[in-house]
């Protein structure tokens, strides 16, 4: 097992080698994009419903439900707990967009140290290029799968988010 794990960490270690520094700050992204999108899953699992509970029990509880402040007081609710519900949703999507914004960075650091290598050794030294060109393209593709899999689980994230503030206002029938 322990032998598996280093061959593991030997393999990541080598593809961050030849992506360059960028892709390190791609994994940060990554890792910090996930780190939220786990948060916001467990928020919607556990504690909203029991936050839903309460304002339920609290609308339920209340003797008018039908009057113009009583709508007053359904809308805060609604909206305090759809504000508590998409917390970090933005931070979340940002990241997202930026990840293949950084992948281009490593994309033009990658050609930058291509076009060095040229004018120092010319066009003759094609391994030297290619750590370059290998350079450009790794920040790239890693940018893109990771902005791929946060596009795919901030879309679910929402759909959840939407249909769990849908059952809380369905829940607080006003007359």
């Amino acid at each position: 097992m322990m032998l598996f794990l280093m061959d593991i960490w030997d393999s990541v270690r080598g593809f961050m080698a030849s992506g360059g520094d960028v892709l390190w700050l791609v994994a940060a992204v990554l890792f910090l994009m996930w780190v939220l999108m786990l948060e916001r899953f467990w928020y919607l699992t556990f504690v909203t419903p029991k936050q839903h509970k309460a304002i339920i029990a609290a609308w339920e509880s209340r003797e008018d439900s039908t009057s113009w402040y009583a709508h007053r007081i359904r809308e805060a609710w609604v909206s305090q707990a759809k504000q508590d519900l998409t917390a970090r949703m933005l931070l979340i999507k940002t990241l997202v967009a930026i990840c293949p914004m950084i992948g281009l960075l490593g994309t033009v650091t990658g050609m930058i140290s291509v076009f060095d290598v040229m004018a120092v050794h010319g066009t003759s030294n094609a391994r030297m290029m290619a750590a370059g060109i290998s350079m450009a393209t790794m920040p790239t593709m890693a940018g893109m799968v990771a902005a791929l899999s946060g596009v795919f689980f901030s879309a679910r994230l929402d759909a959840k988010m939407k249909i769990s503030l849908e059952k809380l206002k369905d829940s607080m029938p006003h007359h």
